[in-house]
């Protein structure tokens, strides 16, 4: 346990499993109280009681702009500011072209765009000086992967944002960076393989991806979330870090 973190108010979106918990569990060692968001709110209990004291979980869903609200009135009646601010709820899931539905596009666009715009927009007033913003991308932002254009789009725009708010908001200090997984093992490959069956196929194949030969770990992307939470990053604005194993260079 350290102190990087120490006497600050954090919030992870998406807090309730996968990076999300990994993250808030780390932000919580390094000191922080933690708010966390999740649509199940038996999830998110579950997440509070393994995280203990210092989380305080919020069931919202990260594309309703009205839940948005609620977070941030939540915050700011509890603590009155935010000092980082996890921007990494959101949704992924295959759809190939000439078969995407517009419910496909509006989940995907709602969740990883909308909510990003809406939640920082809304956060602003809370966010103190030389707060720290850390969105989350992915390598497919830059990678052409098979059936994955919504989401590998969403994940683009993303990335556009970190470097235009971080023009925008240069006057506050605040810095806003972007943390890129590559394939990552999380509870979430269930979902996008299609079922627990074929979650095995899917990880093989999303390992030839990877130089390093094999998928990352949530607790792995959480270290470097507290990196850029933390004075560590002081000197780090619009930059987009890469935790994929080496995926992205291929």
């Amino acid at each position: 346990m350290g102190k990087a973190l120490e006497g600050k108010i954090a919030l992870v979106t998406g807090g309730s499993a996968g990076i999300g918990l990994a993250s808030a569990r780390a932000f919580i060692a390094e000191r922080a109280t933690v708010y966390i968001t999740g649509r199940r709110q038996a999830a998110l209990d579950e997440a509070v009681a393994l995280l203990g004291p210092s989380a305080i979980g919020v069931r919202a869903d990260a594309g309703n702009v009205d839940d948005i609200d609620m977070i941030v009135s939540r915050i700011a009646d509890g603590h009155g500011r935010l000092d980082v601010l996890y921007s990494n709820a959101g949704v992924y899931g295959f759809g190939a072209l000439g078969q995407i539905t517009a419910a496909h596009y509006d989940d995907h666009f709602d969740a990883n765009v909308r909510g990003v715009v809406f939640l920082m927009q809304a956060a602003l007033p809370l966010l103190s000086r030389n707060a720290s913003v850390i969105l989350t991308g992915s390598v497919v932002a830059h990678k052409g992967i098979e059936n994955f254009s919504a989401y590998s789009a969403t994940k683009a725009a993303v990335t556009s944002l970190a470097r235009s708010w971080t023009a925008e908001l240069k006057d506050r200090g605040i810095r806003v960076n972007v943390i890129s997984p590559g394939p990552i093992d999380t509870p979430g490959l269930d979902g996008l393989a299609g079922g627990k069956a074929n979650v095995g196929e899917l990880k093989r194949g999303l390992t030839t991806m990877v130089p390093l030969g094999r998928m990352g770990l949530a607790g792995e992307v959480a270290r470097a979330a507290v990196f850029l939470a933390s004075d560590a990053s002081s000197y780090v604005a619009g930059a987009e870090l890469a935790v994929d194993g080496g995926a992205g260079a291929l």
